[in-house]
């Protein structure tokens, strides 16, 4: 069964910076899917920050990271990478690795992706 396992979340200042990470195991063909990162936060919707393509690498960002996050992957490794600076509280939250993360059902919350990690928490404060 296709497991995706996130790690690197934590406490943080503001302005620091953090790197997320996402293996997935025996995801075989659907690890070449759409990967990226959803995050959810007490009291807001579900917000897809950051999607890469399987095949050319084309990368989406919401308007709330850009600039600030970076995704990437390695398909060697089977791993996502999200690299994060200059972080703001409005940035604290559980963080998902996520496949079918442009599908326009999974981008509007009304589901998950085909595949999704455990989630991570990144907290942003002094």
């Amino acid at each position: 069964q296709a497991r995706l396992v996130e790690s690197g979340g934590g406490l943080v200042q503001p302005g620091g910076s953090m790197n997320l990470t996402c293996r997935a195991a025996r995801i075989g063909d659907p690890y070449y899917k759409t990967m990226g990162w959803i995050r959810q936060a007490p009291g807001k919707e579900r917000e897809v920050v950051a999607c890469i393509a399987g095949s050319d690498y084309y990368t989406t960002y919401a308007d709330s990271v850009t600039g600030r996050f970076t995704i990437s992957r390695d398909n060697a490794v089977h791993t996502v990478y999200l690299q994060m600076k200059n972080l703001k509280p409005e940035d604290t939250a559980v963080y998902y690795c996520m496949t079918d993360c442009t599908e326009p059902a999974v981008v509007a919350g009304r589901r998950w992706g085909d595949y999704w990690g455990q989630g991570t928490q990144v907290t942003v404060s002094s």
